[in-house]
């Protein structure tokens, strides 16, 4: 083994240095330059650009529960992130704890065997029952468990052709000019090298800590948080990543009810936070961690402090915190000018309460402000589009289809405005609908009650008309609105955003609507499982399977692909077969609705239907793909489709022959994705099967597909087209958007009334049912 460490050693010693390592990979875009040393990041994404990085493992992270040993599967994985942090180009420290573990487990397993043979040699076996262990000393569990530690971590290291070496420090080695600058080099020297420096205090040797010995503008080393604090403003480290046993920091002790975790943390913070007691083993707590935090944070080193233990986590946490995730408490310097997501998502959602216990007409009057604002604040509008526009335009980041939909026009704004007054109107009956009434007995009524959601947060891409679209139908069911929208409609999203905030304000609930304008990633955004109610995403399929998979907390209204399918059939007018395809493909071929795969009876081939279908398609520039069963019938046939679950957004579709209409709704359960599907046929009968049939969100006989929006099934305006099997189910409205409640009324109603030895009924009886007036009794 010693030949094999020795061996991998080598052969980093011959490869280029970190730096001409790190260097070459910036040159190629895998890495940022090394930037210049002096001020920490601002911002959590900035961490990426960490090229020297510390990362503190504490004793909780290393050892087990029982203190005895330390976490193999544990450490194994935090080894595994640095290696890969390492072969990145990026410069790695560790300092660890552990040795004081790892030497008691040793020393304790040494007693009991040498109390077992002494016992056996003079007293009889029958009395190693009565055996104790005495209390071991601290020092000398280090001295015996450091070298086992330090090979541990060699072997580990070594599985990825990485070489390490050990540090031992103590406090002295800092306050003497020589020792410290004799530490510095050798650690340069060794990340020149591309090793990884493992440095821990010397515990068989270290004074105990001596309270408030801190030298002025100097942190004095009490425990491996200071340590490595101290370690990474002397090497000019980049980050500091400490792990310990807990999320990161709250304002109060983790498990107490009003505890609230802490995203971010800046200097004058301190005075709001209750520290709790210290970990399970250690001499450091969690005072100490953000005292060394900010020593090392003033000293120009970011720092996150982050659960190192569990389970789900630990396989990553490293690395997300380097990919700039929200994982874990970040240190920053400089405080947003405005409130955090957090902040803003409680501010929605205290209004939105308020907002969802107006009268009716009260909703109504700020989406008609809404609406009217649209149209007189039309050059402020159109002003901002066309900045963005520009921007689009000259990066040419943006697909022709999204640019289409980036654009708004004086037209588009009018509609808009319509379809707000739309909703002003369907919308009076919409909250506080009574959908059922029930006599449980004598003076105890039940009622099911609509109510909204809660809190929304809306991710939509490049389409501005959307914000006032789902604003309006927030207000209109009483929902509070997070709005996360992209970066290329920046200027248009926020007009739009002032315009609705200006709407909220006529009746003092300007916070309901809240528009997410801080460098909050879409994962994190997701995260947020216990102020978010429902995630909404408008956009690309991508986009929606991106935030499907982020948010596991949070229930996501939408459609990750729109694969719709138009079957026409042996027996279907050729007008409508025709007039229907053009408009299902043609009429705008980037949305969710259009058809993608063109199902043809066999019987249709290679009569006129066909063929002026086929002529219909390339007269509008479609390109055609084939299916299998269809290349199989053509000596040329067209590009042969690579997938039959294909969403080609474009102006291309697939075509394929089934032999009959059980054909066709097997091929669509199969390859479909129950978002739209449409049948042309005479035949009733045959319609009416398809219908029933087919499990899709939507289903049509002789009807475009085009035709699956909410604005066209009279919902006024739509949050999107859901595919889910549970709540709403496609185009989504304002009916969408609401849940229920159940409100009982009763005169001390008990449930012992009701049993063997109570003198009461179940009645049980349907009554009608009647609109409830926000903070009022039923009314009839």
């Amino acid at each position: 083994m010693y030949l094999q460490k020795m061996f991998s050693c080598s052969q980093l010693l011959a490869r280029p240095n970190a730096l001409q390592t790190f260097k070459r990979a910036a040159s190629q875009g895998k890495m940022p330059l090394a930037r210049a040393h002096g001020k920490s990041f601002a911002h959590r994404s900035d961490l990426r650009q960490a090229k020297r990085i510390v990362v503190k493992l504490g004793s909780a992270v290393v050892t087990r529960g029982d203190e005895c040993g330390l976490a193999l599967g544990r450490l194994a994985s935090i080894v595994e992130q640095v290696a890969m942090l390492q072969n990145q180009g990026r410069e790695m420290m560790i300092v660890t704890s552990g040795a004081v573990a790892f030497g008691k487990q040793r020393l304790r397993h040494e007693i009991l065997l040498s109390q077992s043979v002494r016992q056996a040699l003079h007293s009889g076996q029958n009395q190693l029952k009565d055996m104790s262990l005495p209390v071991l000393e601290a020092r000398a569990c280090a001295a015996a468990g450091q070298s086992g530690l330090m090979a541990l971590y060699e072997a580990m290291f070594t599985q990825y052709s990485t070489c390490t070496a050990q540090i031992l420090v103590t406090n002295l080695d800092f306050h003497d000019d020589q020792k410290r600058r004799n530490l510095k080099s050798t650690l340069h020297e060794l990340l020149r090298m591309n090793i990884v420096p493992i440095i821990n205090t010397n515990d068989a040797v270290v004074p105990p800590p001596e309270p408030n010995s801190d030298l002025q503008g100097v942190i004095s080393i009490k425990d491996n948080d200071s340590l490595a604090a101290r370690l990474a403003v002397e090497m000019r480290a980049d980050l500091l990543i400490a792990l310990s046993d807990v999320e990161g920091l709250y304002d109060s002790p983790p498990g107490s009810d009003d505890a609230k975790f802490l995203d971010t943390f800046y200097p004058g913070d301190q005075h709001s936070i209750t520290y709790g007691t210290k970990s399970r083993v250690g001499i450091g707590g969690m005072e100490a961690k953000v005292k060394a935090a900010l020593w090392a944070l003033q000293g120009g080193t970011s720092v996150v402090i982050a659960n190192g233990t569990h389970p789900k986590v630990t396989g990553h946490v490293i690395t997300d915190i380097v990919e700039g995730k929200k994982v874990g408490t970040f240190f920053s310097e400089v405080k947003p000018a405005g409130p955090t997501v957090e902040q803003q998502t409680e501010m929605a959602r205290s209004a939105g309460r308020t907002l969802a216990s107006f009268e009716p007409e009260q909703r109504s009057d700020i989406i008609c402000a809404l609406a009217d604002l649209l149209t007189e604040r039309k050059d402020q509008i159109l002003s901002a589009n066309k900045k963005d526009m520009e921007h689009a335009v000259s990066t040419g980041r943006l697909s022709p289809a999204m640019v289409k939909r980036l654009s708004l026009s004086s037209s588009k704004l009018n509609s808009l405005s319509i379809g707000l007054r739309q909703i002003a109107v369907s919308s009076q009956d919409s909250v506080g609908r009574v959908l059922r009434r029930t006599r449980v007995a004598n003076n105890l009524e039940l009622e099911q009650i609509t109510v909204p959601i809660g809190v929304l947060l809306v991710i939509f891409e490049s389409r501005p008309d959307c914000l006032p679209q789902v604003s309006a139908l927030a207000i209109a069911s009483g929902n509070a609105l997070l709005l996360k929208g992209g970066k290329e409609a920046a200027n248009t999203n926020r007009i739009l955003h002032e315009l609705a905030q200006e709407a909220l304000s006529i009746h003092g609930v300007k916070d309901a609507i809240q528009l997410v304008s801080t460098r909050e990633e879409v994962e994190d955004l997701c995260r947020l499982e216990k102020m978010i109610d429902l995630i909404i995403p408008r956009g690309s399929s991508q986009l929606v399977r991106d935030i499907q998979r982020a948010a596991k907390g949070i229930p996501v209204l939408g459609h990750s692909e729109g694969i719709c399918h138009v079957y026409v059939d042996h027996e279907a007018s050729v007008d409508k077969a025709i007039k229907i395809i053009r408009d299902s493909k043609c009429d705008y071929p980037a949305a969710c609705n259009a058809m993608e795969t063109l199902l043809v009876h066999r019987e249709l081939l290679r009569t006129p239907l066909f063929d002026q279908l086929i002529d219909m398609l390339r007269t509008e520039h479609v390109k055609i793909h084939a299916g299998p069963k269809f290349a199989s019938y053509l000596t040329f046939s067209p590009s042969e489709v690579k997938s039959l679950r294909t969403e080609y957004g474009d102006l291309e579709c697939c075509i394929e022959v089934v032999d009959s209409m059980q054909e066709a709704v097997d091929h669509i359960h199969k390859y479909g994705s129950s978002h739209t599907d449409v049948i042309v046929t005479e035949n009733e009968d045959t319609a009416e099967q398809f219908l029933q049939q087919l499990d899709s969100a939507c289903v049509f006989w002789n009807a475009s597909s085009r035709f699956a929006d909410g604005y066209r099934f009279g919902l006024g305006a739509e949050v999107g087209i859901s595919t889910a099997r549970i709540h709403a189910r496609g185009p989504v409205g304002l009916e969408g958007l609401l849940t229920t409640k159940w409100v009982l009324r009763g005169e001390g109603h008990t449930a012992a009334d009701f049993s063997e030895q109570g003198s009461m009924t179940y009645l049980h009886e349907n009554l009608p049912v009647a609109r409830v007036l926000p903070g009022r009794k039923t009314t009839s």
